[in-house]
């Protein structure tokens, strides 16, 4: 069965996001399944893709709205406007419908589409009529952007996370009503999107790529550290959480470590607390610390970190949301989504450094993503046979 995998960014063998994580573990696991995937979709600027034979690139860019100027911005809202597609979708029309299929047809034939995620799909609906679909829904987007929309600070900004809220609701409803099977990446996420149906779709269990090597001792070197990609809105959402709610109840002289991106205004009155911005290798930042506070407080979706988190072995402290998509949690994670209770946890956790072995939940995340992927292909293979054999 060759599968074209259709998605906004390819791999370029990065990992940068929990994005793309997802992204790879999925390929795999498809490839696994004895699935032959040719992905297509855009590159960061300056970053090819880390597997061209089997990779159609459309074009480079950079759909990040932190770093854009404001004129591309403006002009991002003009077309979305005009278009009616929404802001996310909209950045990728860099190039034409005729110049996509045209990049499909050199490639194919294929069997069906796996359309990754709402962006790209809602950007070239119309394409990916003419075979058979598997939809992933990494999260429920409309949810999100309504949650935006409650958390905004501003009259306009709500009302633009508003209409992308209605926007997203429609595509999603329709990429669901045209796909044999629907991924999604947690369990609340089948009924939100109105797919609960084993028959319609599946819960895939992410991993992060590669099985977790344990290197003993760890070196702490802070109390707790947490890395995301804050300027994303529902991962700002959990942060200003934590910032504002839990901090204050740490003791003066508790350190924490922030990495990633951070927009402007995020600051912390509390001595400990130090924004590094980005660092070079993830896993080692977070190892060097004594417990993992997981602080997702919206959203929809699974929290790759909290599955890095398990499979390392780190002690954590987690929000019940951050959770979401999770069937196992280790005996070293405590939840809680009190702030004061949380941060007595964090500070415990730190006194008392427990470590497990994750490799046990790593292989468990595998199996189960294994057989979701199974599952899903199973509902393309007779069109595969009938009609592309």
């Amino acid at each position: 069965m060759h599968l074209l995998f259709a998605t906004s960014i390819v791999p370029d063998g990065a990992l940068a996001s929990g994005y793309e994580i997802a992204n790879a573990a999925i390929i795999a696991a498809l490839r696994r399944a004895g699935a032959r995937v040719t992905v297509i979709g855009f590159t960061w600027p300056g970053k090819p893709a880390s597997d061209p034979q089997n990779t159609i690139v459309l074009g480079a860019v950079d759909v990040r709205t932190e770093s854009a100027s404001s004129l591309q911005k403006l002009g991002w809202l003009a077309k979305a406007m005009l278009s009616g597609l929404t802001f996310a979708s909209v950045k990728l029309r860099v190039v034409a419908d005729s110049e996509v299929r045209a990049a499909v047809e050199r490639a194919g034939p294929f069997d069906g589409y796996v359309l990754n995620s709402v962006q790209f799909a809602g950007a070239f609906e119309r394409l990916f009529g003419d075979r058979p679909s598997i939809f992933v829904a990494h999260n429920v987007e409309h949810r999100s952007a309504q949650e935006n929309a409650a958390a905004a600070g501003g009259l306009f900004q709500r009302r633009l996370f508003g209409r992308e809220a209605r926007l997203l609701k429609a595509v999603e409803e329709r990429l669901c009503r045209r796909a044999r099977f629907v991924f999604t990446l947690a369990e609340e996420d089948r009924s939100a999107l109105g797919v609960a149906s084993d028959n319609r779709s599946a819960v895939l269990p992410l991993v992060t790529c590669e099985p977790p090597v344990q290197k003993k001792p760890r070196r702490i070197d802070c109390d707790a550290a947490l890395i995301g990609t804050w300027t994303w809105q529902p991962n700002r959402i959990g942060l200003d959480w934590f910032l504002e709610k839990v901090v204050p109840h740490l003791r003066p002289d508790f350190r924490v470590r922030i990495a990633g991106g951070v927009p402007s205004g995020v600051t912390s009155a509390h001595p400990g607390v130090d924004l590094v911005g980005r660092v070079p290798d993830a896993q080692a930042f977070v190892r060097s610390a004594a417990v993992i506070p997981l602080i997702s407080t919206s959203g929809s979706g699974v929290q790759l970190k909290t599955i890095e988190t398990f499979e390392l072995g780190l002690p954590a402290v987690a929000t019940s949301h951050s959770l979401r998509g999770i069937d196992h949690r280790p005996v070293n994670c405590v939840v809680t989504d009190d702030p004061v209770a949380f941060a007595g946890a964090l500070e415990a956790a730190a006194a008392d450094v427990r470590d497990v072995d994750g490799s046990a939940f790593h292989r468990r995340q595998v199996k189960a993503l294994d057989a979701a992927i199974r599952l899903g292909l199973e509902k393309l293979e007779p069109v595969s046979q009938e009609v592309f054999a």
